[in-house]
């Protein structure tokens, strides 16, 4: 009853919502996951901090193309209600089990791909034109919920409790769920997926995970695209884990201007997002707005990683709330290549790989921060939306040393900023438009294996005329 409910016809603001009601509740908690974290683990903290973020990134990675596919089979709505659900499931535990609570939350990366099926969901009700726009709404709606509530998240707690906070966490979580039973409609037209209403088995040859990621391989720009966003978003990933303990214990920044650097970060990168990407896109074309995006990357990175001043900190926000278009403009990229009923798949490959890298950038900064003994306190934190956060202890009690005796106060930031010189070099030789790229051979298509009548030469001929190819050659790519 509720997987066929909705209100009015599906549309971006659907898909809005639904994202804002999710990262607006993680926001809230940024502050009581770090005393959960510290009381549960101890001393063992970031160890154990990085096990979870490597098991749910790692699940991640593994799910999130065959969650595409099966909501290209069966619809949307379910796989947002299920991914939804599980993404907020931990939250409630946090307070009442906190070992209960860590374990939900590396096993929820099975389902944590909210992501893919959204932008799938996009897709479905917008043109390639209005593609890029829309997907810069959804990508400026993440960031707007991260601008007020984790300062309204840490007000409460200091207030009333964390208790509280934790109580409206999960509250605006469950307001998300209810939402999508109730109100989001199905976006894939029953046309589309009429598989969907058979009780035939699906057949594991095409289900099966790993088959998928191999079958990748065959199609040049999606593998281009992928590398390209692995490189990209490895040290975007480590940089979101402890950026701001960075800015805390060796910039020195105070908690109101970190407050207020969050903020400033937010509001451009909902302007970036969405003016900056939408003029990007008609006057560049996909490829060079990717590269746009990498560029300012690049540029954050390397600034933070050699600066020593607080003003060329600011000046790197700025660039860093540019480079935020990076992962739309990808997004849009990959939608454009996919035919319309493989539009799920398509972004579950780009999500899946961006959980891997969520799982390995917090521990490739850290463990790069402790080979340089540029040495975090335990007292400064950052936390990813939805994921704990890392904690970095002091390497034998040494003191941080002082950023104007550091020819590189931030190696991590610098090492990061190589990364996406090579993923630039990658995009490089991406074609100027995903339509140069003709697919001509169907690898990525999940489909239920349905009995069908005996060949004939009518049936051959208006099969091989209707076949919808998916996956190009490199011939053709080049």
């Amino acid at each position: 009853m509720y997987l066929k409910a909705g209100l009015y016809q599906p549309s971006v603001y659907h898909a809005l919502i639904v994202i804002f009601l999710e990262f607006f509740s993680w926001g809230l908690l940024m502050s009581p996951v770090i005393t959960v974290l510290d009381e549960t683990f101890g001393k063992n903290a970031f160890l154990l901090n990085g096990l979870i973020q490597g098991v749910k990134g790692l699940l991640s990675f593994l799910s999130a193309p065959l969650i595409g596919a099966l909501s290209d089979v069966w619809g949307r709505k379910p796989f947002l209600l299920l991914t939804v659900t599980f993404t907020c499931a931990p939250i409630p535990l946090m307070k009442f089990s906190p070992m209960w609570y860590f374990t939900i939350l590396s096993l929820s990366g099975i389902f944590a791909v909210t992501f893919s099926i959204i932008f799938a969901y996009v897709a479905d009700v917008t043109t390639k034109e209005e593609r890029s726009s829309a997907y810069g709404l959804v990508s400026a709606t993440f960031a707007a919920s991260l601008v007020t509530s984790p300062a309204i998240g840490a007000y409460l707690g200091n207030m009333y409790g964390e208790g509280l906070v934790v109580a409206l966490a999960s509250a605006i979580a469950i307001l998300d769920v209810f939402f999508v039973m109730v109100a989001v409609p199905e976006s894939l037209s029953e046309t589309r997926h009429p598989v969907a209403h058979h009780l035939s088995k699906l057949s594991w040859d095409k289900a099966d995970p790993f088959g998928s990621l191999k079958r990748i391989g065959k199609d040049k720009l999606i593998l281009m695209l992928s590398v390209a966003v692995f490189l990209s978003y490895l040290p975007e990933a480590g940089e979101y884990s402890s950026f701001f303990v960075y800015l805390r214990l060796i910039m020195g920044f105070s908690p109101e201007k970190v407050a207020g650097f969050v903020a400033m970060i937010g509001i451009l990168s909902v302007a970036a997002q969405t003016a900056f990407l939408s003029f990007l896109m008609k006057r560049c074309g996909n490829k060079h707005t990717v590269l746009v995006g990498l560029c300012f990357e690049m540029l954050q990175l390397f600034l933070i990683g050699f600066s020593s001043e607080h003003w060329l900190i600011w000046v790197a926000g700025g660039i860093a709330a540019m480079g935020s278009i990076t992962y739309p403009s990808i997004s849009v990229f990959v939608s454009a290549h996919a035919s319309p009923d493989q539009q799920g798949v398509a972004q579950g490959v780009i999500t899946g790989i961006r959980g891997l890298c969520n799982g390995l950038g917090p521990a490739l900064f850290g463990f790069t921060f402790y080979l340089f003994k540029v040495d975090l306190d335990a007292q400064g934190t950052l936390m990813i939306p939805g994921k704990t956060p890392v904690v970095i202890r002091p390497v034998n009690n040494t003191t941080v040393p002082a950023v104007a005796k550091l020819i590189v106060p931030g190696p991590p930031f610098v090492f990061g900023g190589i990364l996406v010189i090579v993923a630039m070099l990658v995009a490089t030789f991406m074609p100027a438009s995903p339509d140069s790229c003709q697919p001509v051979e169907d690898t990525l298509r999940l489909e239920p294996s349905l009995p069908s009548p005996l060949p004939s030469s009518e049936n051959l001929e208006r099969d091989h005329s209707e076949k919808v190819p998916l996956i190009s050659t490199d011939e053709e790519c080049v």
